[in-house]
């Protein structure tokens, strides 16, 4: 089976590992947050990785690092959701830590991409 470019980026496993945290956070929200924070959650985190799939099938550099842009954009969506979740008492001090590390740790692979995208 073939193996896309943006399967081997180290970012897009992270954020796919990011995907998985914020499902298995989400799953313990009050149920009528199921349109609300729970699915706006899930869908920026799965943003991340797709923008970055779709990022790779660009011609330029420039198209590249714009999907990346929006990947970033997502992360930082996601990171103003859990704070409000967070103050909701919808999600319990170590899960917000550990969801705020792995967004850290993204934002910060994001940004070195955009810039080897921009300065290629």
């Amino acid at each position: 089976m073939k193996v896309y470019s943006f399967e081997k980026l180290d970012v897009w496993n992270e954020s796919v590992e990011l995907v998985k945290l914020i499902y298995n956070i989400t799953d313990a929200f009050p149920n009528d947050e199921k349109f609300g924070l729970i699915s706006q959650l899930r869908r920026a985190s799965v943003s991340i990785p797709s923008n970055l799939a779709e990022g790779t099938s660009r011609k330029t550099n420039k198209d590249k690092a714009h999907f990346t842009t929006v990947a970033f954009s997502s992360s930082m969506e996601i990171l103003n959701q859990l704070i409000i979740s967070k103050e909701l008492k919808f999600i319990n001090e170590n899960d917000y830590i550990l969801a705020r590390t792995k967004i850290e740790k993204i934002t910060n692979m994001l940004n070195a991409l955009r810039n080897y995208q921009l300065n290629k």
